[in-house]
């Protein structure tokens, strides 16, 4: 009798181990739309480094949702005018009868070891180191790294995109 009690609460121990799991282990379902959203939110971060490595105002707002928003606190850029600004900078066409000026030497917006953490479906963060390289302008001018440091971005799916909520490039934690 008491091997069979021993035999009936091991076969207890072992289901409720196998419901356990059963339960934690996420979907055929799941697992697919987070692969897909993890390449749309890679997707979403290259446009996002295009856009300001081309100095594309409206592309550079596109990856934010309309009340998006770069930085945090009182200094932030906030809302799709004031982002497209932040990336277009001055207009690069001379006043007339001025002289041109040289070409501004490429930018280059990098991102590393980033992971992204899914909140729920449709919020995620997106965590990264970040470097940001101006080619070489010449002999005179060699390579220059002009910032380096860590991002944290808030992301929300609206309309069925991927989109930047907050950049944050100076979290405190």
């Amino acid at each position: 009798m008491r091997n069979f009690g021993l035999g009936v609460f091991v076969a207890m121990v072992f289901s409720a181990g196998v419901a356990y799991t059963a339960q934690k282990a996420p979907s055929n379902d799941q697992v697919l739309r987070e692969a897909r959203d993890r390449a749309e939110i890679e997707d979403l971060m290259w446009r996002y480094a295009r856009a300001l490595d081309t100095g594309n105002g409206e592309a550079y707002a596109a990856v934010y949702t309309p009340d998006g928003q770069f930085g945090t606190g009182a200094t932030a850029t906030k809302g799709t005018e004031a982002l497209k600004k932040l990336a277009g900078g001055q207009p690069r066409t001379p006043a007339p009868g001025a002289a041109a000026a040289p070409a501004r030497p490429p930018m280059y917006h990098m991102h590393a070891n980033h992971a992204i953490t899914f909140t729920d479906k449709d919020h995620a963060r997106f965590d990264a180191y970040y470097l940001t390289a101006r080619a070489a302008g010449g002999q005179d001018q060699p390579l220059q790294v002009l910032a380096v440091g860590r991002s944290v971005d808030e992301l929300v799916r609206l309309n069925g995109k991927w989109l930047i909520q907050v950049r944050n490039v100076a979290p405190t934690n």
